[in-house]
């Protein structure tokens, strides 16, 4: 989710500056670039977000640490997996939306 975080604020700079220059982002090779950078920060989240759904399924399900041992935040732990599955699904959307505009350019 680090990677996730340095792509999109990288793509962030680019955006201000090229918003402050009056610059165009739209060469075919630039979107090709951040088309590819969204896919693949797109796939190592949902890898990511996976991860930590196995981990809390193992936490609560099988081996029951959440119910045996009651000061570990187990509710937290879910609401971090969801909000990395909301993250993924947001770094998709923006990865399909990127495609779509290189397949127009």
């Amino acid at each position: 989710m680090g990677l996730q975080a340095l792509w999109s604020l990288g793509l962030a700079c680019l955006d201000g500056y090229a918003l402050r220059m009056k610059k165009e982002l739209n060469s075919a090779v630039l979107v090709s670039l951040f088309v590819v950078g969204d896919w693949v920060t797109s796939i190592l989240s949902f890898a990511a977000s996976c991860s930590a759904g196995g981990v809390v399924v193992l936490f609560d399900k099988d081996a029951y640490f959440c119910s045996r041992d009651p000061h570990l935040p187990c509710g937290t732990f879910e609401l971090a997996t969801a909000f990395a599955f909301l993250s993924w699904a947001l770094s998709a959307t923006s990865a399909l939306v990127m495609f779509w505009l290189l397949a127009s350019s």
